[in-house]
């Protein structure tokens, strides 16, 4: 789960992680007051869940109240065009107000899971700001990366070696040291996926800071973390992947026309990858999980019809722990309820198959069945054709 920068900022502190002072804003009076309260130079940031912000003129330096007034009220309620929202943008609705920084310099550093080795790897680079695919891309070399061991935990000296490598000397190294020690630590106990500082500063007065903070929780420790179900902001979700979670699917919104309902990830990634093999594009990735019901099936039924870019629904299923009856009285069950208007093509496989090719064929829908599974891919691309 996304968090915004206020969201995790607040977070860290908790952990030790030095952040600038600063408090979110709804309002334009309230953005006014809380640099009243700051006093000096602030910077008003747009709050979503996307980079780029400044880029797209959602973040301002003001130096005094008028300008953050004027800031503000530019800032709510703008439609923010970055290269992470895509031309739709995303509507701006909090502020974050916070004490400016005197920078001397701006470095990157992000902690994350490479699962190649198993280990929360630390990459940090001298070019802090700089969207790091770029500098990976093109200056690979100046990326500096630390896998950090599970049980041993951080490597000062290694950690220290990296902060030579970015040229921090005269106790900016310890400095350096203590805040990759305490972003570790909110990594590992936040239960977070990604913990991105773009860019940390080096002030001038000799401190090191998180000037940003993009933090993502791992949705799968929840059950550690209920507190964190309060920081989802549902103006920064999809309505139905929202709605998909209340009963336990997974679904994501993709940007093709072929609706997809599958049971299993794996299958759910074949099936998408045969669709586009045949020429095809995906409208949604959704998986009803192997504890699926048939409330739940019809629920994903009536969630990818929901999708105005859907034009034909492909559903492909293999029972094993899911039955194929089950599953083929969610479709009828939500056919009868919901007007479908767009081809269907159901596969359906394993266990009950027989039984819930009956259940459709008595139901007296309009379905197209197919056996194999890329007759099924074929069919569904055609219907589109």
């Amino acid at each position: 789960m996304k968090i915004h920068e206020y969201q995790g900022k607040e977070l860290l502190k908790k952990f030790g992680v030095a952040v600038p002072k600063g408090e979110v804003a709804f309002t334009v009076d309230e953005a006014v007051k809380i640099a009243r309260e700051l006093g000096g130079v602030v910077v008003v940031k747009a709050q979503i869940h996307a980079g780029g912000r400044g880029k797209g003129g959602g973040v301002k330096i003001c130096k005094t109240l008028n300008e953050v007034k004027d800031a503000a009220g530019k800032i709510l309620g703008m439609k923010l065009v970055t290269h992470q929202t895509g031309p739709e943008g995303k509507i701006v609705k909090k502020l974050l107000v916070e004490k400016g920084s005197n920078i001397a310099r701006e470095l990157y550093l992000g902690m994350t899971l490479d699962r190649t080795n198993s280990k929360v790897t630390l990459m940090a680079s001298s070019e802090g700001g700089m969207e790091i695919e770029k500098v990976a891309a093109e200056n690979p070399e100046k990326i500096f990366k630390l896998a950090i061991d599970p049980f041993g935990g951080i490597d000062s000296v290694a950690v220290k070696n990296i902060a030579g490598k970015l040229k921090l000397s005269g106790g900016l190294d310890e400095k350096f040291c203590g805040f990759v020690s305490a972003l570790y630590k909110a990594y590992t106990e936040l239960d977070a996926s990604l913990a991105e500082i773009n860019p940390l500063v080096v002030t001038k007065e000799g401190e090191v800071i998180a000037l940003d903070a993009k933090i993502n929780l791992d949705d799968n420790a929840f059950f550690r973390h209920p507190e964190f179900t309060a920081l989802l902001d549902p103006d920064e979700e999809d309505s139905m992947e929202l709605q998909a979670k209340k009963f336990d699917l997974n679904y994501i919104s993709l940007n093709g026309n072929i609706g997809c309902m599958v049971n299993g990830a794996g299958l759910a990634m074949a099936t998408m990858d045969i669709i586009k093999l045949y020429g095809g594009e995906p409208a949604n990735f959704l998986d009803v999980g192997g504890g699926a019901t048939k409330e739940n099936v019809a629920e994903a039924f009536k969630i990818i019809l929901h999708d105005p870019k859907v034009k034909a629904i492909l559903i492909n299923i293999f029972g094993g722990i899911v039955k194929c009856d089950m599953i083929a009285e969610g479709i009828v069950a939500a056919a009868k309820e919901v007007n479908i208007k767009v081809p269907l093509v159901v596969r359906l496989q394993g266990t009950n198959c027989e039984i819930g090719a009956g259940i459709i064929k008595k139901s007296g829908l309009n379905i197209i069945s197919a056996n194999g599974f890329a007759e099924a891919a074929k069919k569904v691309v055609n219907c589109i054709k």
